[in-house]
């Protein structure tokens, strides 16, 4: 398998990172860290003149490039620590909407999302907090052509942000089964909505999300009902390598800050960089970093062909998690106490890192579905 880029991913690549370089710099993440919103309007409104909010949507809708090419970007934007609606709403929501929506439902929604005026999430999660059909107990109930949705969601990503929430629920009776749960869309200022923003570790932007009686009809439901479990399935596939990708550019960024680093600290007269045990970290910090990369962009590849790619997310998730902890903690022994600073930009990295190994599932979560697989 070749893993090289081709014209169009270095492209974009050089573009996102030229962009991000010069717009997010470490004031701009560390303010946006504090902020509610956790990104400007104006920081939005130039990614989607680049038409960066148009990766991986098909071009009859306002798209271009496809899964690849966002998964290149993702990695620019881990580089910078990136925080903002992009991942929910294009990772997640234009995700959903591809797979399960109807022609009138993609016209609706996508390309809006391209343009970046339209903003979509997944509300999935419940009380056990874990991303499994027979943890979810909302329930919309039909009532005379209508839906009445009640439920409770947690870890809703940049909910404050968004338009529209996704919401898996149950609708009447059904069973705890693959074909027993229904994907509504939501606009968020539907009355009965109610978005609380929980406090995070890393400053990424989470919420509680409830309904309660929101009425809600079919023409918002994507997919079929009861049927709408295999759409999040793949679409969590896609979400677990997106985020495997952004953790690779965050790896990459701080073995640069830690490279950086031990060339210009000295100890007993000499950069740090010049003693072996240094060396031997940040050639451990290459390794994983590779390997990791290698582990993304072949379960990307799969994601990206139509193939089943249960396996290769599994292993990724799992393999990035650890190897990016394993850089983390080397990149802050080289560090020393300046690392764990307020001032230091290297404890957001960290922190972020951390945050997104439990994303869409831990590393022992990912190890059992593999073990799961025959």
């Amino acid at each position: 398998m070749d893993f090289g880029l081709n014209e169009q991913q270095e492209m974009m690549q050089t573009l996102a990172r030229d962009f991000l370089t010069g717009e997010y710099t470490d004031t701009v993440l560390k303010a946006m860290v504090k902020d509610e919103q956790g990104y400007t309007p104006e920081l939005w409104q130039k990614l989607a003149k680049m038409n960066l909010t148009g990766l991986s949507i098909p071009e009859q809708y306002g798209g271009i490039g496809d899964f690849l090419d966002l998964i290149v970007v993702l990695g620019e934007m881990g580089r910078v620590c990136f925080l903002g609606p992009y991942f929910a709403a294009l990772v997640l929501g234009a995700s959903l909407v591809s797979e399960a929506g109807n022609e009138e439902q993609k016209r609706k929604y996508l390309p809006g999302i391209a343009e970046g005026k339209i903003k979509a999430t997944l509300a999935v999660v419940e009380s056990k907090a874990k991303y499994d059909i027979d943890e979810i107990e909302s329930r919309a109930i039909s009532q005379g052509g209508y839906y009445v949705l009640n439920g409770r969601k947690l870890f809703v990503l940049d909910a404050q942000s968004v338009d529209y929430i996704i919401c898996a629920a149950r609708v009447d009776d059904a069973d705890v089964e693959q074909d027993g749960i229904t994907l509504f869309i939501i606009d968020v200022n539907t009355p009965g909505v109610s978005i609380k923003a929980l406090p995070t570790v890393a400053g990424d932007k989470q919420s509680e999300v409830v309904f309660e009686n929101v009425k809600t009809s079919a023409k918002d439901i994507l997919g079929e009902e009861n049927e709408g479990w295999p759409y999040v399935e793949r679409v969590l596939h896609r979400a677990n390598i997106a985020r495997c990708a952004e953790m690779v550019g965050m790896a990459e960024q701080v073995l640069k800050l830690t490279l950086d680093y031990a060339k210009e600290r000295t100890a007993f007269g000499h950069p740090i960089g010049a003693f072996q045990s240094i060396q031997h970290r940040c050639a451990d910090m290459l390794v994983d970093i590779d390997g990791s990369k290698f582990a993304t962009y072949q379960a990307a590849w799969r994601l990206n062909q139509g193939l089943d790619a249960a396996r290769e997310t599994a292993i990724a998730k799992a393999f990035v998690s650890r190897a990016c902890r394993r850089v983390m903690a080397s990149a802050h022994q080289v560090h020393g106490a300046i690392g764990f600073t307020e001032d230091h930009i290297l404890h957001y990295y960290t922190k972020r890192a951390r945050a997104y190994e439990s994303s869409f599932g831990g590393i022992d979560y990912h190890l059992g579905k593999l073990a799961g697989l025959k």
